[in-house]
């Protein structure tokens, strides 16, 4: 099987011509390998290859889920393999190596999945750009002078690039959105407690993180998470299983559902004309598929989340550190660590426990806040990110890391302060080619009406075939170039017919 014909399927149809016996899963696997050889030299996303482990697990069988034989991609942050190294992103973590295997990679290894590498993520997850000092930056397919996003950002450039169909990816504060934004992919992130965390955490990131993937269908998504979401055995709490399949959400009417629209950044900064755009773009598209659409925001002291979760970003971070160096015997050395998780760990040092379960409490009165606005608004409609995908280096080193980190990414981490589910849809390219993606945040539990509303826009604006072009085609880049400019004004032009009012728009 070449790249081509490869490329053409997602995963659930990968995964039904190796039952229909029209390909078989080493011939998915070669394909898979033979393009990671060709782009992961330009792109850096993977930062550990199996590939003999993967031929030998192959020939030996693997087991008949709905995604057997199909190739995956394990993000290398805190996703055990028992025998491959977990670096996550970071010097101070070469030479970990796992002796167990993650509850969650077990339920993938049960699904089919053909598994040959792990992402590059950077250090430890805190950021929201993959340019780990270990490993490098990734670059993003579709401009590679561009950051991918973060922290999952080598899952989504693999996936953009047709490495995979779709790959594992984990989200504490954006960074299954974020990369999905950037790389033009379609990026859940699941309600707190909807994921397995275990055996080696009962919860992860105080409750903010979760993990699942970025992929280029709906339906991989859903499917994915029908085989993979539950708690596992001694979790110390759940949620509600759904009522069916979330796959059989993907096609179903979803309504007509009452949607705000926020278009102002939380941080208080500037949001870039083009991720307005997008935004004014998708609820334009929501007003045609029947929904209504009204600009009205949350009521949430964000500075107060800001300040909160400096405090448990910062405390969680020094947890991480001063375990790793109890089990080496050894506090980090100069150059191990980066400077913004040396910021991190000297702000830990300035907090007590006191300040950490207040800023929990903070966490909790913004969930019950957002809990009462979408008794109203079931979903909100926002940018994925303030700004288009920064140039790499924007981020790296900077002193004011944190606040120009918020200013590129403030619409993603209030899910994750809540525990809501959220998604990034890729519904819009700017006129440079750049993937702007859109952020909708459901209520806590409702993955499904997310699928639903997401298979509507993926119906009417379909995606799946929209691809970064290799590198040195420079013809065909120059003409999706053009189409893109032509997409942008039809949708402009379709826009301004819509009659939704905003504050720029207002002619009273």
């Amino acid at each position: 099987m070449n790249h081509d014909e490869y490329s053409c399927y997602d995963a659930l149809g990968l995964a039904a011509l190796v039952v229909s016996g029209d390909v078989s899963a080493e011939e998915l696997l070669d394909a898979a390998i033979a393009r990671a050889e060709t782009v992961n030299p330009r792109l850096n996303a993977l930062n550990h290859v199996f590939a003999a482990r993967a031929r030998h697990e192959v020939l030996a069988g693997l087991p008949a889920g709905p995604f057997r034989g199909v190739p995956f991609i394990l993000k290398d942050l805190y996703m055990a393999y028992c025998g491959e190294p977990t670096a996550n992103g970071s010097r101070f973590w070469a030479g970990a190596v796992p002796q167990h295997n993650s509850e969650l990679f077990e339920r993938y290894r049960l699904a089919g999945f053909s598994i040959f590498a792990k992402s590059a993520t950077p250090e430890l997850g805190f950021s929201v750009t993959t340019e780990p000092a270990a490993f490098g930056p990734t670059r993003n397919p579709w401009d590679m002078t561009r950051t991918t996003g973060g922290s999952s950002g080598g899952a989504a450039a693999a996936v953009a690039a047709g490495i995979v169909p779709m790959a594992h990816a984990s989200d504490s504060g954006g960074s299954i959105r974020i990369p999905a934004s950037c790389c033009g992919l379609f990026g859940l992130k699941p309600s707190r407690g909807r994921m397995p965390m275990g055996p080696e955490r009962g919860e992860s990131s105080a409750g903010l993180g979760t993990a699942h993937a970025v992929s280029r269908s709906v339906r991989d998504s859903a499917a994915l998470l029908d085989v993979s979401a539950g708690p596992d055995l001694g979790a110390p709490y759940g949620i509600a299983p759904p009522t069916r399949p979330w796959l059989c959400e993907v096609g179903a009417p979803s309504g007509r559902q009452r949607i705000a629209l926020m278009l102002g950044s939380p941080a208080g900064g500037d949001v870039n004309p083009d991720c307005r755009a997008a935004t004014l773009d998708a609820a334009a598209l929501c007003e045609a598929l029947g929904h209504h659409i009204e600009e009205i925001a949350p009521p949430i002291r964000y500075e107060a989340l800001a300040a909160a979760s400096m405090i448990v970003s910062a405390t969680l971070v020094r947890a991480l550190v001063d375990a790793r160096s109890l089990e080496v015997g050894r506090a980090p050395e100069d150059g191990e660590l980066e400077p913004h998780i040396h910021l991190l760990i000297r702000a830990a040092q300035q907090s007590s426990g006191a300040d950490y379960l207040r800023a929990i409490q903070e966490f909790q009165n913004a969930g019950r806040d957002l809990a009462r606005f979408q008794r109203r608004y079931p979903l909100i409609l926002s940018p994925a990110l303030a700004q288009p995908p920064l140039e790499l280096g924007t981020l790296s080193g900077t002193e004011d890391y944190a606040a120009r980190s918020r200013a590129f990414a403030p619409f993603s981490s209030l899910a994750n302060i809540t525990g809501v589910p959220a998604m990034s849809v890729p519904l819009f390219w700017n006129a440079a080619g750049l993937p702007i993606g859109v952020q909708f945040t459901a209520r806590f539990g409702d993955e499904a009406l997310l699928f639903r509303v997401a298979s509507q826009f993926e119906e009417a604006r379909p995606w799946l075939n929209r691809r970064p072009a290799d590198n040195e085609s420079v013809g065909y880049r120059k003409v999706h170039l053009r189409e893109s400019r032509l997409a942008e004004a039809k949708r402009r032009s379709t826009l301004a017919s819509t009659g939704i009012v905003t504050p720029s728009t207002s002619t009273s």
